[in-house]
């Protein structure tokens, strides 16, 4: 009997033990991430460690940098000049400024300014945007405008000029530098336009927002690195036209 009650106490001190041990390492569990995306087009950035849907619109990797290059520049949709109250450099600017309807492109100024007939009413107002732009400035308004985010990785095992390169000087840089009128004297049009400004070291230094050069995008906040991440690639393979 005695070793009994000897025994049971022993097994009672030992739970006792692994329970004060458990409370005592006893972590918070981490909240699970949270989309601040509300699906109605005003929520904040979102999760941006969801992968990416080939079938979604992300504003700020797709819509924004078309706008910042075509729209959001001094004389127009910048924040300090704001022409006719609109301003397009955030989401938030975009959607304050009462310019699109969730859902409906049809009933969206945004979308009516860029497929306008009437040259005097089209913008820009240096020429129409390529039609895969404005498509794609369709579908985000179909699908409700929403300020989704996601991890699209960073694939730099190919980059080109033509395949990787050239897109996205013209989505982030052409709408401001073209033609005669091209900001800074920099018409990215063209390849061999590209390639002056990757010899004399411009490209590199403005997309870095480098000391001594013009920040670039314009007004906007730095490229992604994966994007300048690309550039430096190329430039260093000595900017091939491939």
């Amino acid at each position: 009997m005695k070793n009994s009650t000897v025994h049971l106490l022993t097994l009672l001190i030992a739970v006792f033990s692994v329970v004060a041990t458990v409370s005592s390492c006893k972590h918070e569990i981490p909240s699970p991430a949270v989309n601040d995306d509300d699906g109605n087009g005003t929520g904040g950035g979102g999760n941006n460690s969801v992968p990416c849907d080939s079938d979604s619109v992300y504003f700020s990797m797709q819509i924004l940098p078309i706008l910042q290059s075509n729209c959001a520049m001094t004389g127009c949709h910048d924040a300090g000049t704001a022409s006719n109250g609109v301003v397009l450099t955030s989401y938030s600017s975009v959607m304050n400024s009462g310019i699109v309807t969730p859902g409906d492109p049809g009933n969206s100024d945004l979308y009516e300014v860029l497929t306008e007939t009437d040259p005097d009413k089209l913008m820009p107002p240096n020429g129409a945007l390529p039609w895969a732009q404005i498509q794609l400035i369709q579908t985000w308004i179909q699908q409700g405008t929403r300020n989704l985010t996601c991890d699209g990785g960073c694939d730099t095992s190919a980059v080109t000029y033509s395949g990787v390169i050239r897109p996205l000087i013209q989505t982030k840089c052409q709408g401001c530098h073209t033609g005669s009128g091209a900001g800074g004297g920099w018409d990215l049009s063209t390849y061999q336009g590209v390639a002056t400004v990757a010899l004399n070291g411009k490209l590199m230094g403005s997309v870095q927002h480098l000391a001594g050069f013009s920040a670039m995008p314009k007004g906007g906040a730095k490229l992604p690195n994966c994007d300048i991440a690309k550039f430096r690639i190329w430039v260093s393979a000595g900017y091939p036209n491939n």
